[in-house]
């Protein structure tokens, strides 16, 4: 059930729930272009999810219902996500002569001395990498685990919704694989890239460093476009609604932009500041040849060159849609104005053509 790329697969919904909307997406593919046959995002009442956990699930299974009849797609079977942090992944190495059910046997007896729960309570997938390059007797075997409740409580969401989740795939390989449809756009001058993804959500800030496609380094923080919001809402006396409207839609007094969004901008560009020095303090690495913007907040106006300038390295809000073709049901400038905070969905989508 907790599917790690590699296992086939036909059409499936991309549902990303995140702590403020689930955004869903659909993809077809032609060749080797990829084309949105459907999208809608669908804000959920507060505090449904928190930290990414989802606290209550009828209001989250009301709004996945609600962003199925947005995008009018008929499309019943999804991949959903669970967060990097909720899950464990370890590459162990495995005797190279085993077939894939007697390598399922055998981890299931080792589970237990990589992962810190009883197993009763894990949901366990892997995947073989390939030979290992210390022993070619033995294959790289990538192990994910994550507890059963994580997966459990997604599924039941969905089910309120009507859907039923195909695959349970991981934040982070979501996010490498969205990520592939914009490395092209970026100028490598042939060297392996080091990108950071700066993913500004809700409530959430997670930056994920990639190394030639692959993660190297993720962290979260308490941060994001909430701040905003609530500053919107104390200073013009407006509702959660309204003020989340307002920041979208515009119609606020003359003083917004210098005494509200400025200062959050600023805010913005020292969290990713601070995170990138996290990151070079952990990490072998002292520069990223890019900083990638994604996440609801990404599009603020100004905010990509004021990273830019701040951290001077090259930063481009994402958008994973840019070589697409865009279907009849799709508001293609609803898509563009969404795309930063869809990778995710993006990334889940593409579990369709695995």
């Amino acid at each position: 059930m907790f599917g790690l790329p590699g296992k086939k697969s036909s059409t499936v919904l991309g549902v990303d729930v995140s702590s403020s909307s689930v955004k869903l997406l659909e993809l077809s593919r032609q060749g080797s272009r990829y084309k949105v046959e459907s999208h809608a995002v669908e804000p959920l009442p507060v505090n449904a999810v928190v930290e990414k956990n989802i606290t209550d699930v009828e209001a989250v299974g009301d709004a996945i219902k609600r962003v199925v009849g947005k995008a009018r797609t008929g499309v019943k079977q999804t991949a959903v996500a669970v967060s990097g942090s909720a899950v464990i992944t370890k590459v162990i190495q495995m005797n190279a002569g085993l077939n894939e059910f007697e390598l399922e046997d055998q981890i299931a007896l080792e589970a237990d001395q990589y992962i810190p729960y009883p197993l009763d309570e894990v949901a366990i997938d892997f995947e073989v990498q390939g030979p290992s390059e210390s022993n070619p007797d033995q294959v790289d075997v990538l192990l994910a685990a994550c507890r059963k409740e994580n997966v459990d409580i997604r599924e039941d969401a969905l089910d309120i919704a009507g859907l039923t989740a195909k695959i349970v795939d991981v934040e982070a390989y979501a996010l490498e694989r969205a990520y592939s449809l914009i490395e092209p756009q970026l100028d490598s001058h042939g060297e392996e890239l080091v990108v950071a993804i700066v993913d500004i959500g809700a409530t959430m800030t997670t930056l994920s460093v990639l190394a030639g496609g692959q993660t190297v380094y993720t962290r979260e923080q308490i941060f994001g476009g909430k701040q905003l919001t609530e500053e919107i809402q104390r200073r013009y006396g407006l509702s959660v609604e309204e003020a989340g409207l307002a920041k979208k839609q515009g119609g606020l007094p003359d003083d917004y932009e210098t005494e509200v969004l400025e200062p959050f901008r600023e805010a913005v560009v020292q969290q990713v500041a601070r995170a990138l020095q996290f990151f070079f303090g952990a990490s072998q690495y002292n520069a990223v040849d890019y900083v990638l913007l994604a996440g609801g907040t990404a599009s603020i106006q100004g905010l990509a060159e004021m990273v830019e300038e701040k951290t001077a390295t090259s930063t481009i809000v994402a958008n994973p849609f840019s070589d697409m073709a865009v279907g009849s049901r799709v508001n293609a400038s609803a898509l563009t104005n969404d795309a930063p905070s869809l990778m995710i969905a993006c990334g889940l989508a593409m579990r369709s053509f695995d």
